[in-house]
Formats: structure tokens, sequence, C-alpha cells
């Protein structure tokens, strides 16, 4: 069973809406992005995967047009649902969350996104700055496990 993080479903109609978010770790710290915009918040570069887009191409995409850098190592840490409002695409989603680890290899210029920011944080402060539960859990349970010396193989 997928956990599901945050608030239950109310009675409305979501959409689902698939999406790829990584804990980048690279010399104790994670690369994470901030957005400015609809609230100013740090997250876990990702986001939603087009139509016929593998979870790992939308992942590539994502954290590059988020943060500039290109990855590597790759791997799979596992999913999550969360019921939420997307306000900048104006619809309920049900979110459908892989999270992944990775290794930042090359910072290719600055984010394309507009509104985002990537910043370096030191791993014992990221749990704590991400407003997404399930993207706390991920990132706590991660670390627990030693993910940060994985991350650099």
């Amino acid at each position: 069973m997928i956990p599901r993080f945050g608030p239950p479903p109310g009675a409305r109609d979501y959409r689902l809406r698939p999406g790829a978010y990584a804990l980048l770790i690279r010399g104790g710290a994670a690369l994470l992005t901030f957005q400015r915009a609809p609230v100013p918040e740090f997250q876990l570069p990702g986001g939603g995967i087009d139509p016929g887009e593998s979870p790992l191409c939308a992942l590539h995409r994502e954290v590059a047009e988020e943060t500039g850098w290109s990855i590597g190592g790759c791997r799979r840490l596992g999913a999550y649902r969360r019921f939420c409002f997307m306000p900048d695409y104006d619809f309920w989603a049900e979110k459908l969350c892989s999270v992944w680890i990775a290794r930042p290899v090359l910072r290719r210029g600055p984010p394309r996104e507009p509104g985002h920011e990537a910043h370096w944080v030191p791993l014992d402060q990221v749990a704590r700055l991400l407003p997404d539960p399930g993207g706390r859990a991920f990132v706590t349970a991660a670390l627990r496990r030693g993910a940060a010396g994985q991350a650099r193989r």
C-alpha cells in the first residue's frame, strides 16, 4: 500500500497528478529548490510527470529546470500520496509522488523555472525546511538509513 500524508481527501473531484522528486546529496548538504510563489517555500526538486514521460526522465527534466543541475546515480526510495489544491494549475490533485535519491553531478546554469532558486542546505536542516509531510518523512527515513553515504557512490 502506498502511504498517504496530509489531510484525507474531501468530497470533491481530484485529478491524478503523478510526480517525481529527488533528495540530492553532495558533500554533507542537500540541493533544494526554493519556490517564491504562490507561497515561498523550500521543496525537494521535482514535479509533474508529463503524459508519455517516464518518472526517471521527468526527474532529470524537473531537477534541471528547478536547480540548473544534472543528476546521476538515481535510485527510487518509494512513493506516497497526497491530496491538495495546486494553485499554479487551479485544481485539486491526488499527487502520486515517487521519491528518488541521486547525486548532483554538474551545474549547467541557473534554474530555468521562473521563481525558483537552488540552495545547498546542511543535511541536518533539510527535513525541517520542507512543508510537505511526505517529503519530510522520506528525507528523514533516508538520512537515518545512511543515504548520505550511498549518494556519494
